[in-house]
């Protein structure tokens, strides 16, 4: 019985780290969001970096509800002006990728900031 009562410390200390790493898993891989942006070329900087990014938007972005954001993102090009873009973004790692929509595809509570 005393060397359960011994080990006992150990053992809770392996169930939370094995808790912590399920959680950044989780986190990492599964949970993510989509937000909505209309690109502003005024709101873009060039960036001197060793990848092919070397541009970077700072920009106004919604939730599917309507909740308002603002957002860094990288691209390899100056993107279209006025487009809409639909980004995935990771809760850990930022914007995964982005893709463009037409403004019938966004979410209602969204066109409603664009109209």
């Amino acid at each position: 019985m005393e060397n359960i009562k011994e080990k006992l410390p150990f053992i809770i200390g392996v169930i939370i780290l094995i808790a912590i790493c399920a959680l950044a898993i989780y986190m990492f891989e599964y949970k993510r969001f989509d937000y909505y942006t209309q690109i502003d070329n005024t709101k873009i900087e060039k960036i001197s970096t060793a990848d092919n990014m070397k541009y970077e938007y700072e920009l106004d972005c919604f939730s599917k509800s309507g909740i308002k954001k603002q957002i860094k993102f990288k691209t390899s090009r100056e993107l279209r002006e006025g487009a809409y873009l639909k980004l995935i973004v990771n809760a850990l790692t930022g914007v995964n990728s982005w893709e463009e929509v037409e403004l019938n595809e966004l979410p209602n509570k969204v066109k409603e900031k664009y109209n």
